[in-house]
């Protein structure tokens, strides 16, 4: 029998510094082996107790939890999971703490001593591959070009191939990442189900679209789907793609949850493959779980294109290894080719040749008399 995964809890409210452990030491594999009320406290204990995982509050006195996680990732690269209140500053200071080097977050429901115990299956999950995890560093943008993709902005247009994808633990920097190496003028369009709770997905969205070339927005039901923009689906809401008399769009719906998720990459997956066929592309990308890999199959069997990311540049290799120990992933591809890819597929440098040969001035005869 394996050893138990040590697990430090560090928040500055006894009462979370009691609800935390009973409901994660009731799966036997996990071991809290100390609590902190403060920063300060934990980088202490973190010497002492030698944990392989860390819960982490943001909105601490003292020395803050970014701080804290600032700190980790310099001095321990121990895996952070941050436990984050469900508010727009929550929001905001969870997806900075991801961007920092966080493994990922679970969000504090409004009822903290009622519904605690609701988020344990989750938090405990995440526990467990937070130990198992590897640590992928991602290349920052520039200033420079993030001052450059703010001035890129495609024109609407029908787009040449759909690109869906579905992304679950690590996914904010793996899309961040990839979605930041794509031109304005990129000819596909980008719908994605990434795993993330409501509240969360329209700053999320925010943050890309102000490094990113391309546009990203937090997807609504009718968006049209078109060139150069990726949709997000807003969290606990489920995304589909539809060709309809009037354009091609995005739809959302509250249908019941699918692998026990909403968003769940299946619904979208599966929308792909019944609407476009050998048009759409299907990308699946760090997660846990094996949430969206059956239905990578169905876009596969509609001769659409299937690509998995690659074992040694996911975070958490679940949902890809699912999809590829199926036979469903026609390409796997790490994550530093995955922009390149999806231009290669998209067409972007056949449409910029075009571009150039029409932007040339026309040659008659006769031309450079005076």
């Amino acid at each position: 029998m394996s050893s138990p995964v040590k697990v430090l809890v560090v928040d500055d409210s006894a009462l979370m510094r009691k609800l935390i452990p009973q409901i994660i030491e009731k799966d036997r594999s996990i071991q809290v082996v100390g609590t902190a009320m403060d920063g300060n406290f934990a980088l202490k204990k973190i010497e002492e107790l030698q944990p392989q995982v860390i819960t982490l509050d943001l909105e601490m006195p003292g020395l803050s939890g970014s701080d804290t996680l600032k700190a980790v990732m310099r001095k321990h690269q121990i895996p952070v999971i941050v436990v984050s209140s469900h508010t727009t500053a929550g929001a905001s200071v969870t997806l900075q703490a991801l961007a920092l080097g966080a493994f990922d977050f679970v969000a504090k429901p409004q009822d903290v001593s009622a519904q605690m115990p609701d988020i344990a299956s989750e938090l405990i999950g995440k526990i467990k591959a937070a130990a198992l995890s590897k640590r992928i560093k991602f290349q920052p943008l520039t200033e420079d070009l993030k001052k450059i993709a703010k001035l890129a902005a495609g024109p609407d247009q029908e787009p040449t191939r759909v690109i869906a994808i579905g992304i679950s633990t690590g996914g904010p920097n793996a899309l961040e990442y990839m979605l930041s190496q794509l031109p304005g003028d990129f000819p596909g369009t980008i719908v994605i189900a990434q795993h993330m709770p409501e509240g969360f997905t329209e700053m999320f969205a925010r943050r890309l679209d102000e490094c990113c070339s391309i546009r990203v927005k937090e997807a609504a039901s009718g968006d049209l789907l078109v060139a150069g923009r990726a949709l997000i689906c807003p969290g606990n809401r489920h995304l589909k793609v539809k060709r309809l008399p009037l354009g091609e769009v995005a739809l959302l719906s509250d249908e019941p949850r699918v692998n026990g998720h909403r968003p769940s990459v299946d619904v979208l997956f599966r929308s792909l493959a019944d609407e476009f066929g050998p048009r759409g592309v299907a990308l699946l990308m760090t997660g846990m779980g094996d949430d969206g890999a059956t239905a990578l199959g169905a876009v596969q069997a509609a001769s659409g294109l299937t690509i998995a990311q690659s074992e040694d540049s996911c975070v958490v290799y679940g949902m890809p290894k699912a999809a590829i120990e199926r036979g469903f992933a026609t390409r796997v591809v790490p994550l530093d080719a995955l922009a390149r890819t999806l231009e290669a597929q998209c067409g972007t440098d056949r449409r910029r040749a075009t571009s150039a040969v029409a932007a040339e001035p026309t040659k008659t005869a006769g031309a450079g008399r005076n």
